[in-house]
């Protein structure tokens, strides 16, 4: 079985603010249509949202809204509800 196909999303990035960088993965399997959004912090810590987006600029404009909302340092600092966080 071969292993399955990732489509990365041009909307994915690195972003950097208030003394800190995060980098922002929009994903999907080749063969679905939910984008998977994924945070990754300058320590390797992920977080991870629990439902997958319709479109990847919706995933973008989610991690937008937190940023806008609570700052680049709350992917460092916490969880907010609509995330889940994974240690990798």
């Amino acid at each position: 079985m071969s292993d399955p196909v990732i489509v990365m999303s041009p909307l994915s990035r690195e972003i950097n603010g208030d003394g800190t960088k995060i980098q922002v993965d929009i994903y999907r399997g080749e063969n679905d249509s939910g984008w998977i959004l994924e945070v990754i912090d300058e320590e390797n810590a992920s977080t991870v949202w629990d439902e997958p987006f319709d479109t990847d600029r919706e995933a973008l404009d989610a991690v937008l809204e937190v940023i806008e909302k609570d700052g680049i340092r709350s992917f460092l600092e916490g969880e907010s509800e609509e995330m889940h966080r994974d240690v990798t």
